[in-house]
């Protein structure tokens, strides 16, 4: 007969093996706690909510600027690029007139699986609003460009579509 005295269902095996099988458990989490409050990875930097992120007003502050310019830019980007082998770039800038943009511009390379492979490159006007230079990149993979044009106080920025840079040709 069972009784709530009976002290024999605290040996029962399945019992200590369920009772041995909760503390494992409890256990292992409590050491991936410990190590994932103790040892931070470096997969995320640690202000990323706060590096390189303008606040709302600034956003949308910078939009209107590029909205209000209106200037547009043309990529000659070659269809097939090669790692190590430097590829030449020829953009052009026109206002919302048509008439061309004369000023400096920077085109910075962006490798979004690898942030330290990013470079920029200064681009030399060869004539009133037309830019030439030459990109080399060092990885095969997907990169992006993002131009910036400065002529006195206004700022353009324009970006690429994604594009692929083949290992071989």
């Amino acid at each position: 007969m069972i009784s709530q005295h009976s002290k024999k269902g605290l040996r029962n095996p399945w019992f200590i093996g369920m009772i041995g099988l909760i503390i494992l458990v409890l256990g292992v989490n409590g050491t991936f706690i410990w190590f994932a409050t103790h040892n931070r990875p470096n997969l995320v930097d640690r202000d990323y909510s706060t590096k390189d992120r303008k606040s709302n007003a600034s956003l949308v502050s910078d939009l209107q600027e590029q909205k209000a310019l209106a200037w547009k830019a043309t990529i000659n980007q070659p269809k097939s690029i090669v790692t190590g082998l430097p590829t030449e770039y020829e953009i052009s800038v026109v206002d919302r007139d048509g008439a061309l943009v004369s000023g400096a511009m920077e085109v910075k390379a962006y490798r979004a699986s690898d942030e330290g492979r990013d470079f920029a490159t200064a681009f030399r006007e060869v004539s009133p609003g037309n830019y030439h230079g030459y990109i080399s990149f060092p990885l095969k993979g997907y990169w992006e460009l993002r131009i910036h044009v400065k002529r006195g106080k206004d700022i353009f920025e324009v970006g690429t579509d994604r594009f692929m840079v083949a290992a071989t040709p």
